[in-house]
C-alpha cells in the first residue's frame, strides 16, 4: 500500500513540474509581447491626433456645393474632418445628371488608407481594376483599396453616395485609360 502513495506522490509531483514548467513559458511569452508592443505604444501616444469631437450633420439642401473633386458633383460635408482634426472625411455626394462619359469616365486612383462608398440613392456603375465592371445599387456599399485604379461609367439621375475616407486630405491622380 505505501509503493500506491508513493506512486501518486510521484506522479501528482511531475504533473507540478510540467505545470509550473508551462505557466513559466506563458509567463515568459507574455513579457516579451508585451515589450514588442511597449514602444508601439509609446511612440503613438508621443504623436496622438488631439482629441475627437462630435459631429452632427442634419439634411439641409443648402448644404450640398459643388467646390468638391468633381465638377459633375455637389458634396455635402458631414463635418467628419474638423470632427476628427483631418483623421478621416465623410460626405454625401450627389452626381449630376444626364452623365457625360467623356467627363465623368476617367481613370484614376486616389492615394488614400481606407475608402467606402454606399449607394443611399439610385445606381452608379463603376470600373475598378482587378473586379471589372459593377453595377451599384441603392444599398450597395464597396471599398476601395488605397490606390485602386477605377472610374465611374455611368449613373442615375438621381444618385447620391456616401463616402468615407482616410486621411481626409489626399491626392487624386488621373491616368491616361
Amino acid at each position: 500500500m505505501a509503493k500506491k502513495v508513493k506512486s501518486r506522490s510521484a506522479v501528482q509531483t511531475a504533473v507540478k513540474k510540467r505545470s509550473g514548467a508551462k505557466s513559466a513559458a506563458r509567463s515568459a511569452a507574455r513579457k516579451a509581447a508585451k515589450a514588442r508592443t511597449a514602444p508601439a505604444t509609446s511612440s503613438a501616444k508621443k504623436s496622438a491626433r488631439p482629441r475627437q469631437r462630435i459631429a452632427i450633420s442634419h439634411h439641409r439642401e443648402e448644404d450640398f456645393k459643388a467646390d468638391g473633386l468633381r465638377a459633375y458633383a455637389k458634396y455635402r460635408d458631414l463635418g467628419i474632418a474638423a470632427a476628427t482634426h483631418g483623421l478621416a472625411q465623410a460626405h454625401v455626394i450627389r452626381l449630376q445628371g444626364p452623365c457625360d462619359p467623356a467627363e465623368v469616365s476617367k481613370l484614376h486612383y486616389h492615394d488614400v488608407e481606407f475608402q467606402m462608398v454606399y449607394v443611399l440613392k439610385g445606381w452608379v456603375k463603376t470600373y475598378m481594376d482587378g473586379q471589372g465592371e459593377t453595377m451599384m445599387r441603392e444599398g450597395s456599399a464597396w471599398t476601395q483599396p488605397p490606390k485602386i485604379k477605377h472610374m465611374i461609367l455611368d449613373y442615375s439621375d438621381d444618385v447620391e453616395l456616401l463616402e468615407v475616407i482616410l486621411p481626409a486630405e489626399f491626392r487624386t491622380v488621373e491616368l491616361k485609360a
